[in-house]
């Protein structure tokens, strides 16, 4: 069964990308040592984010002494593609093409990045 990817905010994913990164629990005290400086959040704003993470099942909770590690439930993957796939639907009408264009027309691509998009679409020609 497929993962159900919760809705997070951006500052939510702040806090994922933390748990994320670290690949392993974490107690609240690191996880704001990583964000108060980076962001300038104070630590009560890092704990409500924790807890909204926590009432949306994206984190779960263990009990350690005094203390509470944090280990992120929603994989990385399975939220990079539902935000990635509600951006093209709500942009683009679910069309890659078109997201492409309006990178080449906006935002200059690299060569770099020309031969990165002939490979993928090469590639999936082959898999076709």
């Amino acid at each position: 069964m497929e993962q159900q990817a919760a809705a997070i905010s951006d500052a939510e994913s702040k806090v994922m990308e933390v748990l994320w990164r670290s690949g392993s629990a974490m107690p609240a005290e690191d996880i704001v040592a990583a964000l108060v400086s980076g962001h300038q959040w104070q630590e009560a704003t890092i704990k409500s984010l924790l807890n909204r993470l926590l009432n949306k099942g994206a984190l779960s909770a263990q009990k350690e002494g005094r203390r509470y590690l944090y280990t992120a439930v929603l994989k990385r993957e399975h939220w990079l593609t539902s935000e990635s796939t509600g951006l093209l639907e709500r942009l683009f009408g679910g069309r890659i093409a078109p997201l492409v264009a309006h990178f080449g027309q906006h935002r200059k691509l690299s060569k770099t990045d020309i031969a990165e998009l002939k490979r993928l679409i090469g590639e999936l020609d082959d898999d076709q």
